[in-house]
């Protein structure tokens, strides 16, 4: 179950090795909400909100991830449900959220 793009650690760690930077923002939903972990993608220039979503719905262990930027890149709340990090990323550059952030270059690249 580690190995899920639902599992916090993970998702953020696959976005992580992709070449975004992301920050872990909230991880403690009450069990009856259907959030499970929100992180921020892209802080600073595109600061994506990602909300992933458990057991919403009607059926039992439906699961989603909501994409939210107040309307700057992303149109409105753009939902996906989807196993694949790479589903994300291909949504991510449609977007125009991509890896190429000044921000994430400084902090792997300083300066000497």
């Amino acid at each position: 179950m580690a190995n899920k793009i639902t599992t916090q650690s993970y998702f953020i760690k696959r976005l992580k090795d992709s070449g975004y930077l992301v920050y872990r923002l909230f991880d403690e939903y009450s069990e009856s909400d259907p959030r499970n972990w929100t992180v921020m993608i892209d802080p600073g220039h595109a600061s994506i909100f990602c909300t992933c979503y458990v057991n919403h719905g009607d059926m039992f262990g439906e699961t989603y991830f909501e994409f939210y930027d107040g309307g700057q890149f992303i149109p409105e709340k753009f939902k996906l449900k989807t196993d694949s990090i790479e589903v994300i990323i291909t949504y991510l550059v449609k977007y125009g959220i991509n890896n190429k952030s000044e921000l994430y270059n400084s902090k792997q690249n300083p300066k000497l």
